[in-house]
């Protein structure tokens, strides 16, 4: 089993558990200096993220606004900006806590798109919606939600000249816990690598409020399940995929879910299909 289990960790590049609070604040340290250099490489000077309010775009934005204001203080250039993105579909029921994450991130910028009336728009257009089941229909859509959030954050980067960072880490990767051409599409992943708790751990260590660092993880794209939590999605608990991926012992159920779902969802960790 462990075999299996470091074999996965090292095709996602999983970082290992942070020795101590020294081993944290260097990981930090190396993550906003990659942030740094990937503007400097595209010789670009925004950054666009969008914040959902769970703790995983809290801490990608921490480390964003983090790398720009190093930027200025380093070359002296006041143009170097992160915006952070609110994306609600219509009126978000935790739209509270995604409000107090962008208040505690303190963005340059804050812009807020609502994805509802494109996401209807185009629902109403899809003939091959008709004849389908309600849930079948409700969980494409989700899809669709994600996949438009991404549209208005490339649009937003396209009109400011700027790259859009994704929130992608390793215990949604092996999970392929992300949509395709969604929140799986982004120009650089700051938290790639990374553990559930190593990403809590990172927005701990910026004073983020607890209530914010230990909030229910939800992707919350279902309508018929509004805030349904990941781990239920999962069948395992993300302690159970954290220490699978830290080589950990997990129970037997937990180590065939993980395996099973990592390989069935390959597909979305690869380039597209090609001759």
């Amino acid at each position: 089993m462990q075999a299996v289990q470091l074999q996965i960790a090292e095709q996602l590049k999983v970082q290992p558990p942070f020795a101590d609070q020294n081993a944290l604040e260097a990981e930090v340290a190396r993550r906003i200096e990659f942030i740094k250099q990937s503007l400097k490489n595209a010789r670009l000077k925004t950054l666009v993220l969008g914040i959902s309010g769970g703790v995983d775009s809290l801490t990608a934005g921490l480390l964003a606004q983090r790398a720009v204001k190093e930027l200025r203080e380093d070359t002296g250039d006041t143009a170097y900006n992160f915006i952070a993105v609110r994306l609600p579909y219509q009126i978000q029921h935790d739209e509270h806590e995604a409000q107090a994450a962008v208040d505690f991130i303190a963005p340059d910028e804050r812009h807020t798109v609502n994805i509802g009336p494109s996401v209807q728009a185009l629902a109403a257009q899809v003939k091959a919606f008709e004849g389908q089941h309600a849930s079948a229909v409700d969980f494409v859509m989700g899809n669709t939600k994600a996949r438009v959030r991404m549209v208005a954050q490339y649009t937003i980067a396209g009109a400011r000249g700027g790259l859009v960072i994704g929130t992608d880490h390793a215990a949604e990767a092996v999970m392929g816990f992300f949509t395709k051409f969604g929140d799986g599409a982004c120009d650089l992943a700051p938290l790639s690598g990374l553990v559930k708790n190593q990403v809590r751990a990172i927005a701990r260590s910026f004073g983020a409020p607890e209530a914010l660092v230990e909030k229910v993880p939800t992707a919350d794209l279902e309508d018929l399940m509004p805030g349904k939590p990941d781990e239920a999605s999962h069948g395992v608990t993300y302690a159970e995929i954290d220490a699978f991926l830290h080589g950990q012992p997990v129970r037997e159920e937990a180590y065939k879910i993980i395996v099973d779902t990592y390989t069935k969802t390959q597909h979305k960790r690869e380039q597209p299909y090609a001759p």
